[in-house]
């Protein structure tokens, strides 16, 4: 997948008809009317396929949290795919791709890199996001089903709107399926844009992901997005008692009839947070705390502090003969007006959550930051000489 994205140039308009056309049609139940029983369809729909997406694009397929049976995994695929999202593939390569790159400029809908709108809805009508890297999905394209079903990405969903038309008339299909699929459109995009701006962090995860009390009522758990990202492979996100997650609920009660088994749960050490965190998110988040000093600041003074006791000459020759070394060297150093290490770790305890391994990433981040002070050194005395 292409690493890089131009959120309003990049996007494919015509190919957004189809998604409007869907909301436009919403207003057609001026004419046909709003009848109870259509509403009441609408509402059930809404959580019948709200809890296909959470617990069958989302939970199953993207994450594999439990199991179920060759047969019961077509049948989830299908109620999924009623919910007109694409495909069961192209669904669960996406999120994996957003997974192994969160909040990073690779990740196709972060807010931090492309803004509300774009990562709520644009996103899906950038050409990079068509074709993802299916290699992430083996173990779903082994199923000659379920790549039949991922080729007919609408049938499930139009062949509902069918069926409701043949029950009810137009109402039906205007609120009980259009209403619905709607509300279940933005319930879903919620959890890409809303829940990585509004909410709070319980574990330090590499990203901007937030876990919000009313997004998880609105979409079944999915709200608890903090909880998610540290532990992603479970299949309860709501991790206290109080943090309401009804799929969850309803896949513990399918795990009782047997249809689906070996729910996965995060270890003790996880959900109290006592694990120290994977070299990739002390990189990242070290990589942030060192970002939030001026290099080039403190590269000046390093350099007024340098010419104070040795010759600028000095320097130059120097970064000519061995730059490598030199940045070795000058990270080696204890200098002088670097932040000092308490600062760094006060400044860590003001921008993220409470960890075992803060004190590994300001160390960390202390070093990248001497680190980015030579190289900036060593390059301005090259282009000085």
């Amino acid at each position: 997948m292409d690493s890089k994205h131009a959120p309003h140039d990049d996007i494919v308009y015509p190919a957004a008809v189809p998604f409007v056309l869907v909301h436009i049609v919403c207003f057609a139940a001026i004419w046909t009317g709003v009848t109870a029983q259509a509403l009441w369809v609408a509402v059930a729909l809404y959580f019948i396929r709200m809890f296909a997406v959470t617990g069958g694009y989302h939970r199953y397929f993207s994450h594999r949290s439990y199991k179920t049976s060759r047969f019961g995994q077509f049948v989830l695929a299908f109620l999924c795919q009623t919910s007109a999202q694409r495909g069961i593939v192209w669904w669960s390569a996406i999120h994996r791709h957003h997974h192994l790159y969160s909040d990073t400029e690779h990740d196709v809908h972060s807010p931090r890199q492309h803004g509300f709108l774009y990562s709520h809805v644009g996103w899906i009508f950038n050409p990079s996001s068509w074709r993802p890297d299916y290699g992430t999905v083996r173990d779903l394209v082994k199923y000659p089903e379920i790549q039949f079903l991922d080729r007919f990405t609408y049938t499930p969903a139009f062949l509902l709107g069918f069926a409701l038309w043949l029950w009810g008339g137009w109402a039906m299909l205007v609120v009980g399926f259009f209403w619905s699929t709607v509300a279940l459109y933005h319930g879903t995009f919620a959890i890409n844009s809303l829940a990585h701006e509004v909410g709070s962090q319980r574990y330090l995860t590499g990203d901007d992901s937030r876990n919000n009390f009313w997004l998880a009522l609105v979409t079944m758990g999915e709200g608890w997005h903090n909880n998610h990202h540290h532990y992603q492979s479970s299949a309860r996100q709501g991790f206290k008692w109080w943090e309401i997650d009804l799929t969850y609920y309803i896949l513990k009660g399918l795990s009782w009839t047997g249809l689906i088994w070996d729910l996965r749960a995060p270890p003790e050490g996880i959900l109290k947070g006592e694990r120290p965190v994977g070299r990739k998110v002390l990189e990242k988040v070290a990589g942030e705390l060192a970002a939030t000093f001026s290099v080039e600041r403190y590269a000046e003074q390093v350099r007024a502090a340098w010419a104070e006791s040795h010759k600028l000459e000095d320097l130059t020759h120097m970064a000519k003969k061995a730059r490598g070394q030199l940045e070795e060297r000058l990270a080696e150093l204890s200098l002088p007006h670097l932040p000092t290490v308490p600062e760094l770790r006060e400044k860590a305890e003001e921008m993220f959550s409470e960890s075992p391994s803060l004190d590994a990433i300001v160390n960390r981040a202390h070093e990248l930051l001497a680190m980015a002070v030579a190289a900036h050194v060593c390059d301005t005395a090259l282009a000085t000489a």
